[in-house]
């Protein structure tokens, strides 16, 4: 795969794995476009990397799904890869019911819900054009549920986009359109920060940095594997 010259966009590309990608891209001489729901993290995301294009946008959103679509379209209308990464990662005590499911944001909208339609959205627009690919950030948790049972959404959410890059990547082959997963293992960042606190994980030595973790998996990726795991 070329890894210079294409039109990027990253979801959630303004802290962690987003952004350690954002980086990665920039330096080898594409254009990257992050979106993200926090302004103050845009604005430091490209303050940090000047060349960065950045646009506020609420994934679990369908308005906001399809007016960043149309800002692509009439911004960038060389965009050439989507890459699935927003995510987000909630403790969650079932035996709570409903309370608990309502009392933060929405990991199935976010985690699933939004890549799908993304895709959607982005397909026709992809189909035929060189080096049109598709990335779906899924999490090695997807594989490993009975290890994280306090984070059950998150999990079947993983799992749930693992399950969905099979298929989309058999039908999108016919138009050209390449479709990676890409599966971390556990990686230094802010997700879920106030539970990796709870259980003294914010660092621990298995743990991969962000650009580490996005150096080798892009190098895979650059090697055409689509299914993309790092064993830690």
């Amino acid at each position: 795969m070329n890894m210079s010259g294409n039109t990027i966009l990253i979801t959630g590309g303004a802290t962690g794995i987003g952004r350690a990608m954002a980086k990665y891209f920039l330096v080898r001489d594409n254009t990257v476009v992050v979106c993200g729901r926090r302004a103050d993290r845009l604005a430091q995301a490209a303050a940090e990397l000047p060349e960065l294009h950045t646009i506020k946008c609420d994934v679990a959103d369908p308005d906001s799904r399809n007016k960043l679509f149309q800002y692509i379209k009439t911004n960038f209308s060389n965009l050439n890869i989507l890459i699935n990464n927003a995510g987000i990662q909630r403790d969650v005590d079932l035996t709570k019911g409903m309370a608990e499911l309502d009392g933060g944001a929405d990991e199935i909208r976010i985690n699933f819900e939004a890549p799908i339609y993304l895709s959607a959205l982005f397909t026709p627009f992809l189909a035929g054009r060189d080096n049109a690919t598709i990335v779906n950030v899924s999490s090695g948790l997807a594989f490993m549920v009975e290890h994280s049972i306090g984070m059950p959404v998150y999990c079947a959410t993983k799992a749930g986009i693992h399950a969905f890059s099979l298929a989309q990547r058999k039908q999108l082959s016919p138009l050209g359109i390449r479709v990676v997963e890409i599966i971390p293992p556990m990686v230094e960042s802010e997700l879920n920060i106030e539970g990796r606190r709870k259980r003294n994980m914010v660092k621990t030595p298995f743990m991969i940095s962000s650009d580490e973790f996005v150096e080798k998996a892009l190098a895979k990726m650059e090697s055409d594997i689509d299914e993309i795991r790092l064993e830690r």
